[in-house]
């Protein structure tokens, strides 16, 4: 995963395992056992550095055992450096581990670094474990009214933690104190679910989280199986609504560091956007996910095993042609493959630009249901559950209310400080989504402007890319700490401009066709 991680990282790891060979006590040296390893430190350059009282005679033995030539390993806490371990001159040096965790609402996504090496060494997601508490982030933040249910969300978390960090390195032969790090990326609600705090104000006027920023806590502290005096460093929020994963997210985008105007979306719960530069950054979100990633319609699902995410139509005979991820018979439709398939009948004409099925066409894959006409994308035959996948008028009808949120997302944040589309030099896409997207496709129905393909980049996971980054460059501290100084965070709120921009972008690709000159529109779709 050497691409997962940009060149320009300095090599300053948040954990460090310097070597010391220390001069031995004797008469005429009445140093302390730990002063003299603190006072070798500070002349390697770890200084201010903090000790847990608690770990001093463990460190004392530590350091005789190895008669005083021992490797420390020392963790960096945004202002000071913290003794995290002494170990007895060992015959190899040993391995300095660390977690990055995108800490998501519907999955967790785990990457195991190893800080010395600098590489990440395995990586895996499961569903988020409080998914049976509340699908949606509003039904915990509501369940979490008393401190049992907030102990109850972040116990589901941390055992979901411990047995997931624990398979991974039992996989690769690594024991579980050999981690000395952790940093997690969340939105607002999650981290504080992580970190037990009360999120009930999140949700309520005038939006108030307990905390944005967040100390550095300890392995030990949050009952974490890693190395008790592993540092544990979570994201910190700029609002309710705008949290960790936004500002990993523009971490590891990199545009925050750039003169030319960059904007970064996110396709989650919400879609998220961030606007700016490395002199100015404004976001925004809205609700534009779910159906972008296929949460919405009817045979809709995330992208996974069985879900068709490329489709293409030949306009001549209407006949389509898709790909399953997994290579499985299709079980339902991913963000990607609908974008693919609106995007498809539009251009073979099965779709008008006000976004109805053209029934005048005969095909027999235009058919009349109980809800109205639709399209069958794949035959039963073709199916994992024997039964037509289709897409029906209802569904393009979501579908196409969704992009229509997002690209009004998209003008009005443009529109509030005054630049247009051309202004964008580079456009990040984030998440799963962000990496199967077709742009040329988004183009096509309006979803995203009509900018040169190569503006466009899917960088994946960049939650979980930010914290991976600060693992290894512990100077991107400071980064973060800019970026929540410099972002303004707007509210959408329900006004004219909004709505009208709304209203324009309902249709395929828009009401007004110059604002996507390289779409052509066929007679067909004209209805």
């Amino acid at each position: 995963m050497s691409s997962f991680l940009p060149p320009w990282l300095k090599s300053l790891p948040l954990v460090e395992a310097p070597h010391l060979e220390l001069v031995p006590p004797h008469l005429n040296d009445n140093t302390g056992d730990l002063d003299r390893l603190i006072r070798a430190l500070k002349q390697r350059g770890y200084t201010p550095i903090h000790v847990n009282p608690a770990r001093i005679n463990h460190w004392m033995r530590r350091l005789r055992e190895g008669k005083y030539r021992v490797t420390a390993i020392v963790g960096y806490a945004s202002c000071h450096w913290e003794l995290l371990e002494v170990q007895p001159d060992p015959p190899e040096k040993p391995p300095v581990l660390g977690f990055a965790v995108d800490l998501g609402t519907t999955s967790l996504a785990f990457y195991l670094v190893d800080l010395a090496r600098r590489e990440i060494l395995a990586h895996t997601s499961v569903a988020n474990p409080q998914i049976p508490i509340g699908e949606d982030i509003l039904t915990r933040i509501l369940y979490a009214r008393e401190d049992e249910s907030i102990r109850k969300l972040q116990s589901l978390l941390l055992e979901s933690f411990n047995q997931v960090m624990g398979s991974m390195l039992d996989q690769m032969g690594y024991r579980e104190d050999q981690v000395y790090a952790l940093a997690v990326a969340g939105n607002t609600a999650m981290s504080h679910f992580f970190l037990g705090l009360d999120p009930s104000h999140i949700c309520r006027e005038p939006y108030i989280p307990a905390m944005n920023r967040f100390p550095f806590t300890h392995g030990r502290e949050m009952g974490l199986r890693i190395h008790p005096e592993a540092l544990v460093y979570v994201f910190p929020n700029v609002g309710a609504y705008f949290g960790g994963d936004l500002t990993a997210g523009i971490l590891a985008a990199g545009f925050h560091r750039s003169e030319e105007m960059g904007l970064l979306v996110d396709v989650g719960t919400n879609a998220e956007v961030v606007l700016g530069n490395r002199d100015w950054l404004i976001a925004c979100a809205g609700a534009a996910g779910p159906a972008l990633e296929g949460g919405v319609m009817e045979r809709g699902m995330m992208a996974a095993p069985g879900a068709i995410d490329r489709v293409r139509i030949d306009p001549a005979t209407l006949e389509p042609s898709y790909h399953v991820l997994g290579d499985e018979k299709p079980v339902g439709i991913c963000g990607s493959g609908v974008i693919d398939t609106v995007a498809e009948m539009f251009q073979a004409g099965i779709l008008t630009i006000q976004g109805k099925i053209n029934t005048k066409l005969e095909s027999p894959r235009i058919v009349s249901t109980p809800d109205g006409p639709a399209f069958v994308l794949a035959w039963a035959k073709e199916t994992a559950d024997g039964e037509d996948l289709l897409i029906t008028e209802i569904d393009v009808g979501i579908f196409l209310k969704s992009k229509a949120a997002m690209y009004t997302i998209l003008t009005v944040i443009l529109n509030k400080v005054g630049l247009q589309f051309k202004d964008v030099k580079k456009f990040y896409v984030a998440g799963t989504f962000g990496n199967n997207i077709d742009p040329a496709m988004a183009i096509r129905i309006g979803m995203i402007p009509d900018l040169p393909l190569e503006t466009y980049e899917g960088l994946g996971n960049t939650a979980g890319r930010g914290a991976a980054m600060v693992l290894l460059d512990r100077s991107l501290l400071r980064d973060v700490e800019t970026i929540c100084d410099q972002i303004t965070y707007i509210e959408l709120n329900v006004n004219m401009e909004l709505m009208n921009e709304f209203r324009g972008a309902l249709f395929l690709p828009h009401t007004d066709p110059r604002l996507f000159p390289s779409v052509e529109i066929s007679e067909r779709a004209l209805g």
